[in-house]
């Protein structure tokens, strides 16, 4: 087994033992985008021995362009990102166990997630997410990795809860709505995404390993302007969450629908419903729309929306960003 890290028990902070480390350590990338596939990617081929891999979407075509896991057949099959990046990675490393989770990670179940992980590393794409990873990792004292990346720049940090800054020390406030740019607003060059999860995934070897040379400080870079940041942040002693332990975001639980950030999208949750029958579910919509589905998702077409349901009745709503509008569409065709 250790043959095949031979190059990576050959240096010296790792060796044998070290790798014997990696594979007892269980590791949970939320979100499978551009960062979590590249993340999940370089964790499978070092021989961390259990990865969770949680996200709620599936695949598009303007993904491939960054998100290496992920290929055209993926798109045409309408494969959930988490389902089809634990397929390619048991092709990559049979070694490892590889947990998917097609799910959208809010305050309801991320405690258990957060229990049962060495690491957590985010990989998603909106600051309420990462609000409530951090209240979950602050309140159980786990170790955890923020990483974001935007146009040719990005940003990662490691918050190791009672020695670092957590997030809310660096960002107290939740940023308004619209007042951050996206993927979609400001587009994402590849390299950056190559450059952050480089950076994060050696932390994230370095924090499950406990060494002494983990950063304490935040890593900023821009590709095409030619800059990296160190960034130095002392933890606040008034800070709502590591100081107070005040956890406000992870209190906040059963929230039905979220704007899905550039994407004319609304994601509607529906707690009442248990497991979805996707046959008898398209039978009744086929009349008044195109439907298809597989195992793990249904698309249905109607007027100028396009309706992705998961089997446990969360659905995307494309052709709105209107929350409420969403919810009467999911009303209309699903049901509340």
């Amino acid at each position: 087994m250790l043959d095949r890290y031979s190059r990576q028990t050959l240096f010296g902070p790792i060796g044998k033992a070290g790798q014997e480390q990696l594979v007892k350590a269980k590791v949970t990338i939320i979100g499978c985008g551009a960062l979590g596939t590249v993340l999940a990617n370089n964790l499978c081929r070092a021989g961390v021995g259990h990865l969770v891999i949680a996200d709620r979407d599936y695949i598009e075509t303007n993904n491939l362009q960054r998100q290496i896991l992920f290929d055209e057949d993926d798109v045409a099959q309408h494969i959930p990102k988490a389902i089809a990046a634990r397929q390619r990675l048991a092709r990559i490393n049979s070694e490892v166990e590889v947990e998917a989770l097609v799910d959208d990670i809010t305050a309801d179940g991320i405690e258990a997630l957060v229990q049962e992980s060495d690491l957590i590393l985010d990989a998603t794409d909106n600051f309420e997410t990462r609000y409530i990873i951090n209240d979950a990792c602050v309140k159980y004292q786990k170790p955890w990795i923020y990483s974001g990346v935007i146009a040719a720049y990005g940003v990662t940090m490691n918050i190791l809860p009672g020695q670092t800054a957590c997030l809310r020390c660096a960002f107290p406030e939740l940023p308004p709505p619209g007042s951050t740019p996206t993927c979609d607003t400001a587009g994402v060059l590849n390299g950056i995404v190559g450059a952050i999860t480089g950076i994060a995934s050696t932390e994230a070897l370095k924090i499950l390993l406990g060494s002494d040379k983990i950063c304490r400080d935040m890593t900023w870079m821009d590709l095409w302007e030619n800059t990296f940041e160190r960034i130095e942040l002392p933890r606040q002693p008034d800070c709502p969450a590591c100081g107070a332990h005040n956890f406000t975001f992870l209190e906040a639980r059963g929230q039905a629908s979220t704007s899905l950030c550039g994407r004319n999208a609304v994601q509607v949750r529906n707690t009442t419903h248990g497991s979805l029958d996707f046959a008898a579910l398209a039978e009744r919509l086929k009349a008044i729309g195109t439907v298809n589905y597989n195992a793990y998702l249904l698309r249905f077409q109607v007027d100028s929306y396009e309706l992705t349901v998961f089997p446990d009745a969360r659905a995307i709503i494309k052709g709105t960003d209107d929350e409420q509008v969403a919810r009467s569409v999911y009303a209309r065709y699903i049901g509340m």
